[in-house]
């Protein structure tokens, strides 16, 4: 692929979502590739039938991360309770009719995420979900893949993803020395994991560098 517009990815996500069974989708790629700009794409495209549940949900709380001293790796893989993720995955994937699963949030503005904030109903065809960690083949995170109907990786021009991960934590508070440390040291390092995954998913999305690119997550 070269591009990430919807039109480009309408035809294999109505092909997807053609039959009545649920299906599970999922977005991957590093921290600032555009995971959370794609996922609200399709599920737009898809309407009523679908929901974004994502994996930033289960961020550990701010209090547990200074407890077990990893507030400044903030955002690597052992920052999430991934065995929650995983079962809310198992939920979802055995929802009975008429049931409601509700689903955390996590809220940039004030970084912590919100329990049963996001609700699943029975109707939804399709859950789209989105987070750095989804082809790892380590610990909690190796139960996922069997979960989700198919996984695509989103791999963008590496200094346009470094200067939206960069605006992002300015945008949320960071200086821009801040941010930029910031990046240096936590998000590129999880960059590098993340990337060694690339080749587990069903389709890698390709997206070149653009002067009117905007910033997605």
């Amino acid at each position: 692929m070269t591009d990430i517009s919807i039109e480009d990815l309408s035809a294999r996500i109505d092909a997807l979502t053609a039959g009545d069974d649920r299906r599970i989708l999922g977005l991957t790629g590093a921290p600032g590739s555009g995971k959370s700009t794609l996922a609200q794409q399709i599920v737009e495209h898809v309407a009523d039938r679908s929901v974004l549940v994502p994996m930033d949900g289960f961020h550990l709380a701010n209090v547990e991360l200074a407890r077990l001293g990893r507030s400044a790796r903030k955002g690597a893989e052992d920052t999430f309770d991934s065995a929650g993720y995983v079962a809310l995955l198992r939920r979802l994937r055995d929802q009975r009719a008429g049931e409601i699963v509700y689903a955390p949030e996590f809220r940039r503005e004030i970084e912590e995420s919100i329990a049963g904030a996001i609700p699943v109903f029975a109707e939804h065809r399709l859950i789209v979900t989105e987070g750095n960690y989804l082809l790892l083949d380590t610990g909690c995170w190796i139960d996922i893949r069997p979960l989700v109907d198919e996984i695509w990786y989103i791999d963008l021009d590496p200094q346009l993803r470094l200067e939206r991960l960069v605006a992002r934590h300015i945008r949320y508070g960071r200086e821009e020395r801040a941010a930029r440390e910031w990046v240096a040291r936590t998000d590129e390092p999880n960059a590098v994991l993340i990337a060694s995954t690339r080749a587990r998913a069903d389709l890698v999305i390709r997206v070149p560098a653009r002067a009117d690119s905007n910033g997605p997550a």
